[in-house]
Parts: structure tokens; sequence; C-alpha cells
């Protein structure tokens, strides 16, 4: 999939496009439909399937300190896109002059001048230009004024049910119901950042972590300890997944203030993973947070923790590290 920052890099041999638009955070089963549906309407029509979102996420721009933590960075976003057959995403920059134009000057200028639609796709929520004003009737009536389709996808779970959103996921996340939110999402929530040096306290009780800078990306699930993957190398032909029991926490039992998130890799003693970017994703809870009376209880908890974890993932249980790999240099 290519990608294109601002229109001015969009090629100058593009000749048509079909066209879907949204933010695209999450890139749920809701946003799934739709692109899809450009994906196969590009393909009747001859044309370049196209999605145009917005980064940064126009909430942060206009409400900032009550905007809610996005699902997805950037990056994850467009791959995301590109595992929906698109040929190429527009990444719009979003700025308070972007947000003044008004629909139609927003609809020719990217839609009919730049992008060269012959079709647009779009769910039933859709809003653009200046405060919203565009919705889907909006865009049907420029269609005709500009000479292109305008289809409409309803992307509910069910007629009459919730449509899946980004804001269904935020709700179950921040109830650690990660099951559920996979179910909304269409594959596992996940969060993507840089591995950092944190206290190494698990590697001193024999569970070494990868932990993840703060500024990683993706909403971080209620604290808890969960099953998952994590991934290295994410996005590219050399992906490799590993089986990992996941903390999300303040790690109470060392009166911990710092919230984090870090990733025991099942069975992996010799893991360099620092400053390296990796995938962390959440597949089941297996606990709530517990604060520990001691440290040899909260050993055989994390024991029990990466057993849980193996069953869950269905991968075989790991044995207990020995001395020697203890010692052995890595996260």
């Amino acid at each position: 999939m290519q990608r294109w920052d601002g229109i001015e890099a969009i090629p100058a041999s593009l000749q048509a496009t079909v066209v879907t638009i949204g933010n695209f955070d999450g890139v749920h089963r809701g946003h799934a439909a739709v692109v899809d549906a450009a994906v196969r309407a590009a393909r009747s029509y001859e044309a370049t399937a196209v999605a145009l979102t917005f980064h940064p996420h126009p909430a942060h721009v206009h409400r900032r300190e009550s905007a809610p933590e996005l699902l997805t960075g950037l990056s994850d976003k467009l791959d995301l896109l590109a595992e929906q057959g698109l040929d190429a995403t527009l990444v719009a920059e979003y700025t308070l002059e972007f947000a003044q134009q008004d629909p139609e000057t927003f609809v020719r200028r990217y839609l009919v001048d730049a992008l060269k639609v012959r079709a647009v796709v779009v769910g039933a929520d859709v809003r653009f230009g200046r405060d919203n004003a565009g919705d889907r009737d909006t865009m049907a009536e420029l269609g005709l004024k500009y000479g292109f389709d305008v289809h409409l996808v309803h992307d509910a779970a069910d007629p009459g049910q919730r449509r899946w959103s980004s804001t269904w996921v935020r709700e179950l996340l921040a109830a650690g119901n990660v099951e559920a939110a996979a179910d909304v999402l269409g594959r596992p929530h996940r969060m993507r950042g840089e591995v950092v040096r944190g206290h190494a306290r698990g590697r001193d009780l024999g569970f070494p972590t990868a932990n993840l800078h703060t500024d990683a990306t993706g909403a971080v699930p209620a604290d808890g300890v969960y099953a998952g993957w994590l991934v290295r190398r994410p996005g590219t032909s050399g992906e490799h997944r590993l089986p990992a029991a996941i903390s999300v926490g303040t790690n109470p039992t060392f009166d911990g203030l710092l919230r984090q998130v870090e990733a025991h890799v099942l069975g992996r003693w010799d893991l360099d993973l620092y400053h390296e970017e990796v995938v962390v994703e959440f597949t089941h809870l297996l606990r709530p947070t517990i604060r520990f009376d001691d440290v040899d209880a909260l050993v055989r908890q994390m024991r029990q923790d990466v057993r849980d974890a193996a069953a869950r993932l269905g991968v075989p249980e790991p044995a207990d590290p020995t001395p020697e790999q203890l010692h052995t240099p890595g996260s």
C-alpha cells in the first residue's frame, strides 16, 4: 500500500479513485466493512482504492485535554488499513486551518481535484467539513454536482444492534475485557512502542520483561495480567510473534507509582530487546493486579501466570529457568 502524506505527494499519474474517508481509530470491524466495500468498488470501477484519513486525530486538535485515548497510533493504523487490501492511504494533516474548510471546499479540493474520485464509500455516520456540517446527504448532493457516485455501508454488528465503534472498544478495554474488544476489532488489541530499561525486578525474580516506553501508542487496558503476544519487526515480512504474559499496572507489591506495560516472553531469557520497537497484543485477561504480602508469594503467582498464559495461547508450558539462563543478557 502506498502512503501519501498530503495531496502534494499524490502521483501525477493517478487516473481515478474510489475513496473512503475516516479517522479509522482502531480499524475495527465497522471500519473494515467500509474499507472492504471501497476496495471491491474500486475493482469494479477499475480505479485505485484509497482511504483518506487524518493526523493528528481531530479530537486531539479541538479538545486536547478531554480527547479520548487513541486505540492505534498512525503506524499501526496504516498497517491495519494495508491489510484490508487498499492501494493507497492519503494522510491529511489535521489543523485548525484545515478544519475551517466548508464541506464543498473539502470535497472539491481533496476528492475531486486531488484524487480524481469516481466513487465515495462511507459509513452511515460520516461527517466532514467545518463543524462537521457535511453528512451522507451532503456527500450525495456533492456527488451529483461533481459527477461521482456515493455508496453507503451500514457498519453495525447486526440490524438494530450497537454499531461497531472505537468508543465501544475503549469501554471494553477499560474493563479489561480484551476478548470482547477483539470481537469488535476483529483482532486482538495492540500497543506499539520502544522497549526501554526498567527496574530489572522481573529478571531478578526469574521473569525478564520487555518494558514499553511510556509514549507507546495504543490504549492501555485496565490494570491486570494478560496472555498475549509480543511481535518483533511488526508489519514486515520478517515479523515474528512470541507468546507472552503481559503485566499492566504500577507493581503494587513494590509500592510502584508509574503505570507500566511489560511483557515476559514465555520460556525466553536470552532476548535483548532494548531500543527495539515491538507490538504487544492482548488476547486474554488472566487476573487483576494484586498486592502480595511478600516476594515469594509474588513469584509463585508469576509462575502460575506463565502456566495460565501458555494454556490460553495453546503453546507448551515453559520450564523454569536455570541459574545460568537468569544471568544471560536480555530485557
